[in-house]
C-alpha cells in the first residue's frame, strides 16, 4: 500500500494547489490512502466547513489539525465528522477527536494527531503520553499507525520518533511549513521524517506574505500576517508499506 501525507495546506491558495495536484499524485503514485494536515486552510488560521468539504473532495481520507484546530467557529458543527482529527493531548472533555480507524483494502489503518509543547503557546497534556496510551490500546485492533505530529522543535520531533520506534508505522511531522531531508526508517521500523512541508504560496515566508512578515523582524512592531499570492507549491511524503509486514520499505518525498 502507498500511504501519501501532504503538509499544511496554507489558505485558499494551498486548496486550490491541492485540488489542481492530489488526484494526479495518487493516480501517477498508486496512493491508496491520503492524510492532508488542514490547520492553516483558513487564510492561515483554522478550517471552514467550506475548507473541509474541499479538501475531502479533494481527495483526502483524513484531516489532521494542530495549535489553529479552534481558529473559526465553524469547526464545532464539523468536528465530529469521522475524517476530521484533532490534537489527541488536548484536556480531556475537550470536543472532537485525536484519532481514527479507518479501512482501505481490507486494511486497518489509524491515524492520530497529536501536538508538541516545545514552543507552541498551547496549553495541553504530555502528546508521548498520551499517544503512548491510545497505542497500547489500538495496536492489537489495527494494521498500520500513522501519527501526525504537529510540533515546533526538531528535539521533540526526534524524541517522539525513537520514543515510538517499533510501535507504530509512521511518524511525520508538520507545523514548521518546510520540508526536511531526514526521511529514515528507524532502527525498530518505524518510519520518521521530521517535517513533510506544507502546500501553499511559493514565494512566502512560511505561505505569509513576505514584507508583513519582514516589518515584523525590520521594527519587532505588530503586524498582522496575510496570506502571500502567487505561485504555489505541494509538499507531501508517500510511505510505501510492504502488505505483508505492514511495515514501510520505502519513503518517498514530493515537492512540486
Amino acid at each position: 500500500m502507498n500511504i501519501l501525507a501532504v503538509g499544511d495546506i496554507v489558505g485558499n491558495c494551498g486548496i486550490n494547489k491541492l485540488k489542481a495536484e492530489l488526484k494526479n499524485i495518487k493516480n501517477k503514485y498508486n496512493i491508496d490512502f491520503c492524510i492532508v494536515n488542514g490547520e492553516n486552510a483558513a487564510e492561515g488560521m483554522g478550517l471552514t466547513i467550506k475548507n473541509f468539504k474541499d479538501i475531502i473532495s479533494a481527495g483526502a481520507n483524513c484531516i489532521t489539525m494542530g495549535n489553529h484546530t479552534w481558529g473559526k467557529k465553524e469547526i464545532f458543527q464539523i468536528i465530529d465528522e469521522p475524517e476530521l482529527l484533532r490534537p489527541i493531548n488536548y484536556p480531556e472533555g475537550v470536543c472532537g477527536k485525536g484519532y481514527n480507524i479507518f479501512t482501505c483494502n481490507s486494511k486497518k489503518i489509524a491515524v492520530i494527531n497529536a501536538m508538541g509543547r516545545a514552543e507552541i503557546n498551547v496549553q495541553t497534556e504530555n502528546p508521548f503520553l498520551q499517544v503512548k496510551k491510545v497505542v497500547d490500546e489500538i495496536k492489537p485492533k489495527v494494521d498500520m499507525i500513522f501519527l501526525d505530529f504537529h510540533a515546533e522543535a526538531t528535539a521533540e520531533k526526534q524524541a517522539m520518533g525513537y520514543f515510538l520506534d517499533g510501535e507504530i508505522t509512521a511518524i511525520f511531522g508538520t507545523h514548521t511549513h518546510v520540508q526536511t531531508a531526514d526521511e529514515k526508517i528507524l532502527e525498530k521500523g518505524t518510519a520518521y521524517i521530521t517535517d513533510i512541508g506544507m502546500t501553499g504560496p511559493k514565494n512566502a515566508i512560511l505561505g505569509m506574505d513576505i514584507q508583513a512578515a519582514l516589518k515584523r523582524f525590520l521594527t519587532a512592531l505588530p503586524e498582522k500576517y496575510k496570506i502571500a499570492t502567487g505561485e504555489a507549491i505541494l509538499n507531501a511524503c508517500i510511505f510505501e508499506v510492504n502488505d505483508n509486514t505492514n511495515k514501510v520499505i520505502k519513503i518517498e518525498r514530493i515537492n512540486c
